[in-house]
């Protein structure tokens, strides 16, 4: 796109074709009124508070295009009245309920009423009975509910749930005499607003993956969460601004707490927020909130115990819910005492890097989700996107709705929120097809290849991707018109036995082909801590293991059931290394009454550093970490931290070593390891609005031919073993592989599998 210049009262400013005026204005700190306006979103045009006069004429700024040297006013005589009438509307019976309205503080009702100077109603309308419904962890109050729609534009542009529609408010008509006398904008807004409400697409229930973003995009109080309802005031709760600790998006969020009541001063976490116009929640981070560890004291005999149980052992294993502070104190513990570092999943993901980045000669991948969202055709693989990484599968949904896209998806586990997502076409594949599915996008889209992968390209063979009938006639189609290449590769073939192949084949499609890719990182903080330790792939089994927030023979928990407690990423100050590249920072939300990682250090190393965060400084860019920036620019930038480099690496050639594994299979029904839609691992699982047993979860249909019900036990057999586990129903999957989770302790599922996520499983019911 090319770059366009406007005037904006009076104000000369550049904008890029195309862009809408109000997102013109707001980057440029020009202020526009808008109650209805979501980023990253379509507009709904249902407020009309956004008017403003281009060269001549009303337009609303939310839906009109900048064009080279228009003129823009945003404030006329005109527009001012229009504006103070809207809100006049808005404010007929609206409840006179703000003293103890969940959303009093920070209604955005509240503001445009003050900002318009409305002090007197001229118009009335009678009112009707509207009950309040529950829907799962949210609550719906319709008097509240100002149809703006932001809740069903975002449900349907960024989530891609489409579970919220506007639906018949059974009301009276508006007196005519109205449509007359006022100004014309603001009755047309109460005319609708006096038609609609907000209802379910499925009916009574809300059936969706419970993200809870129409909650946080809702302006009014009409959308609250059921936990937070009545339990404070918005004005009494300090917001931390941090990083959801759940995934590798390493998504913004605000901890918002204050003590729990007037007997009791210690503080905690009555709900989280994010800035709704530029990032966006899942179920996991909005609900899974207060996973903290409540520590046992500063116990100078456990730190001792500690310390010479670390200075005495030979391996530790941990996973990658860690900082990457805490990650370079391990890196340190190492060097000095000549430990082994076991992170099982990391290390099989530094491994799929160190392939993928000898073929395309950088450090890291290409992409990162913004450019996802720009996208309008994406490719992805050896994912279920859905609960791996939901924040990918918002950037997806949000590629197709906002620039008309077209999405592959290949998976071998049927998932019936992502079908009813028009635009994205899943292919079920059998598992170990990743590298037939890989072959076949770099034989369809690679340009100019070298003679030998032409060549090993042409013995591949194709019929496990199973591929629907049609199917290059299907992908022709939506081809058309598509510029720009996103290609998603998940955690199955980081942990597969083709690993090898299927690395250098995504490097080979990097450097061949359109597409720029992303590799979801396994967990939280994958990516940081690959850049930072020198994994191990083998314990040292002749000395004692330390388990750091895993099971060694001495624990060392942030889950208060070790032998030595340790704070919770909520208690924590620190960063991790996301998704997009980007080193963000995480604060402490509440206190730990305890020692940290740090202190066990400062007994060993060479080094005494009084925080944990006095590391910060040595990783990456060497930027301490109370420099870091937290925060988002008015035009959407992404401000928090920094991003790394990508740096050259030495290219090599693809090797295919592992040329016939084409011939690995999985003859029978398989089982795969992977968490259902909320859940994580144990923090989310410790969370009081997530806590759930685990089970074996299977699709209706899977259970109906086992002739299984919710909670019938099942024995699920495997070569390596068998457990006996409860049967959860999930209708979110369909087919017939059941998912095994790792979230619940109780549960030993990885027993069960070699390393890759699926595995050829016996189930039969109890």
């Amino acid at each position: 796109m090319s770059q366009i210049k406007l005037n904006i009262d009076g104000q000369e400013v550049f904008a890029e074709e195309g862009e809408t005026l109000l997102r013109v204005a707001r980057a440029n700190n020009i202020f526009i009124p808008a109650i209805c306006y979501l980023e990253r979103c379509s507009p709904t045009l249902a407020c009309r508070l956004c008017l403003v006069e281009a060269d001549g004429k009303q337009v609303y700024s939310c839906n009109a295009k900048a064009k080279d040297g228009m003129k823009v006013l945003t404030t006329t005589p005109n527009i001012k009245e229009e504006r103070k009438a809207i809100m006049e509307v808005y404010d007929v019976n609206h409840p006179l309920e703000c003293g103890v309205c969940d959303q009093s503080g920070e209604c955005e009702l509240q503001n445009y009423t003050l900002l318009e100077e409305v002090d007197n109603q001229k118009y009335a309308t009678k009112d009707t009975y509207k009950p309040v419904r529950n829907w799962g962890f949210i609550q719906y109050d319709p008097a509240l509910c100002i149809v703006c729609e932001k809740c069903v534009t975002v449900c349907k542009d960024m989530i891609g749930d489409s579970a919220l529609k506007t639906v018949s408010r059974d009301s009276e008509a508006l007196d005519k005499n109205y449509k007359e006398t006022m100004p014309k904008d603001a009755y047309a807004m109460w005319n609708k607003l006096n038609k609609s409400l907000i209802g379910t697409s499925s009916g009574t229930s809300l059936d969706c993956t419970n993200c809870g973003e129409c909650t946080s995009v809702c302006p009014v109080g009409a959308l609250i969460s059921r936990d937070f309802k009545y339990s404070s005031n918005a004005w009494e709760l300090e917001k931390i601004p941090s990083t959801c600790a759940h995934c590798s998006v390493g998504c913004q969020i605000y901890y918002e707490k204050k003590h729990t009541d007037i007997s009791n001063s210690d503080e905690k976490i009555y709900r989280v927020s994010n800035e709704s116009h530029f990032t966006t929640l899942c179920g996991a981070g909005r609900y899974g909130f207060d996973f903290q560890n409540n520590g046992n004291g500063r116990d100078k005999l456990a730190l001792k115990r500690a310390v010479e149980t670390v200075k005495s052992a030979g391996t530790i294993i941990f996973n990658s819910q860690i900082t990457n502070e805490e990650a370079l104190i391990l890196q340190k513990l190492k060097e000095k005492l000549g430990l082994k570092l076991i992170n099982h999943e990391a290390y099989k993901y530094a491994e799929f890097m160190r392939i993928y980045s000898h073929i395309t000669g950088k450090s890291l991948y290409s992409g990162d989700l913004n450019y996802i969202r720009s996208c309008d055709f994406i490719i992805s693989v050896g994912s279920a996107i859905k609960t791996d990484s939901p924040n990918s599968r918002f950037a997806i949904n949000n590629a197709i709705k906002m620039n008309k896209g077209s999405v592959l998806y290949f998976h071998a586990i049927g998932d019936p929120v992502l079908e009813s997502i028009k635009g994205i076409v899943q292919i079920k594949s059998k598992p170990y097809s990743e590298e037939q599915i890989l072959s076949y996008i770099l034989k369809r889209f690679g340009k100019n290849l070298p003679e030998n992968i032409s060549k090993y390209l042409a013995n591949i063979n194709f019929n496990d991707v199973n591929f629907p009938d049609n199917f290059e006639t299907t992908l022709d189609t939506m081809l058309k018109k598509k510029s720009r290449f996103g290609l998603i590769i998940g955690a199955d073939l980081y942990s597969s036995s083709q690993a090898h192949n299927l690395a250098e084949l995504v490097g080979l499609i990097e450097i061949y082909s359109d597409f720029k890719t992303v590799l979801i990182p396994s967990d939280t903080n994958t990516l940081g801590v690959i850049n930072i330790c020198k994994l191990d792939k083998n314990a040292n089994n002749n000395s004692k293991k330390i388990g750091y927030n895993e099971k060694g023979d001495f624990n060392i928990s942030a889950f208060g059931d070790g032998d030595f407690n340790i704070p919770a990423l909520n208690q924590q100050e620190g960063t991790f290394l996301n998704i997009d590249k980007r080193v963000v920072p995480l604060n402490v939300a509440l206190n730990f009454n305890g020692f940290s990682l740090n202190d066990i250090a400062n007994e060993i190393l060479d080094e005494i550093q009084d925080n944990t965060i006095n590391y910060t400084s040595q990783l990456f860019n060497k930027i301490e970490f109370d420099k870091l920036s937290n925060e988002f620019s008015n035009s959407g930038e992404d401000l928090r931290g920094y991003l790394i480099s990508v740096n050259n690496v030495t290219k090599r050639e693809a090797t295919f070593h592992l040329a016939q594994s084409d011939k690995i299979k999985i003859q029978g029904k398989a089982i795969y390891l992977a968490n259902p839609i909320l859940q994580f691992n144990r923090f989310t699982a410790k969370a009081h609005q997530l806590q759930e047993n685990g089970g074996l979860y299977l699709s209706p249909e899977y259970a109906k031919e086992l002739g299984v019900i919710n909670g019938n036990n099942v024995l699920v057999t495997t070569k390596n073993g068998n457990i006996t586990i409860s049967a959860i129903i999930d209708n979110k999957i369909s087919g017939d592989i059941a998912i095994l989770p790792t979230f619940d302790s109780k549960i030993d599922s990885r027993k069960l599998f070699d390393g890759y996520r699926f595995i050829e499983a016996k189930i039969s019911k109890v």
